[in-house]
């Protein structure tokens, strides 16, 4: 007994010191037990690298015309894998511009989402660590963006400047980018600034303060990191918004400029055909609700995941 002693001691000095998992492993391990979140990352993922791969992917290019083949029915119908889910009314192959879209949208998608970012970021964390006057002066600047609904003022941005050299650039891209994002971030900036509110006290915070760091150091090596948990779990909800913001808007014609092709101008396609030949409206709108669903099932496994109170 007295020989063994020693060796089980050291045995569970061995299992005390070792280091304890971070927060981050821990969200990932609890992340990977949620299917449906898994599900949703391999979704996205696997339309990311698709997108990414268009144009060694697609069958035809985005704007490929055969006046020939005008209408053609989907494999299911015609039999010919020529156009697996046929063509639409200028002879455009309709897979091919399925995936050509998924670059637009995805891109539009996450381009928004992270110029909200920035600015919601720098107004929430300046506003929550200075305070008084300062913060004062941001939340009634946030307030102010907060009255105006942001899907129609992209409707009349989108509208004004659509035919102006800044409408015109990037095929329409660029108007797109500014008009979704300009609004949406003052949300963020909230939700960021209530984060800084309750860290700028904690001890850490008081440590550094103490021992001289300067404000801008401060906030970003010691508050930022962590307020990335509920950021990460908003932007996660907000990648789907922006991309129903951008098939909307294409639908009714102030989005992506044509020939570009995005889901969204492919419904307004679509839509002249929908009784004749439905495919060409339900696949892009397939499209749209699977990576919408994707991005809503991650959200929620993020959200889970990250919340310190989750153990199981």
């Amino acid at each position: 007994m007295t020989a063994a002693a020693p060796a089980e001691t050291v045995a569970a000095l061995g299992r005390r010191t070792s280091p304890p998992r971070s927060l981050w492993t821990d969200a990932w391990l609890r992340l990977r037990r949620n299917r449906m979140a898994v599900l949703g990352l391999y979704a996205i993922a696997t339309c990311a690298t698709i997108a990414i791969l268009a144009p060694v992917v697609a069958p035809y290019g985005f704007n490929d015309q055969y006046h020939e083949k005008v209408y053609v029915g989907p494999v299911w119908e015609t039999g010919d894998w020529t156009y697996l889910l046929g063509t639409d009314g200028v002879g455009r192959d309709e897979l091919s511009r399925l995936i050509w879209g998924a670059r637009i949208s995805l891109v539009v998608g996450f381009v928004p989402v992270a110029i909200r970012l920035v600015l919601g970021g720098v107004v929430g964390i300046v506003s929550g660590y200075f305070g008084g006057r300062v913060d004062n002066f941001l939340m009634r600047i946030a307030d102010v963006f907060y009255a105006i609904p942001d899907i129609l003022f992209a409707i009349i941005m989108s509208a004004a400047f659509r035919d102006t050299w800044f409408g015109q650039q990037m095929g329409g891209l660029l108007l797109l980018f500014s008009s979704l994002a300009l609004f949406g971030w003052e949300g963020l900036a909230r939700l960021i600034r209530g984060q800084v509110l309750s860290l700028k006290e904690k001890e850490f915070v008081e440590a550094a303060r103490a021992l001289g760091a300067p404000p801008a150091r401060i906030m970003w090596r010691h508050i930022v990191p962590n307020t990335l948990a509920p950021v990460i779990v908003s932007l996660a909800f907000g990648v789907p918004s922006a991309i129903i913001g951008e098939a909307g808007l294409s639908f009714i014609g102030l989005g992506v400029r044509p020939p570009t092709a995005s889901w969204g101008n492919m419904l307004q396609d679509g839509l002249a055909s929908i009784f004749s030949q439905p495919t060409l409206i339900a696949a892009p709108a397939v499209c749209i609700a699977i990576i919408l669903l994707a991005f809503t099932f991650l959200g929620d496994g993020l959200r889970d995941a990250l919340d310190p109170r989750m153990k199981q």
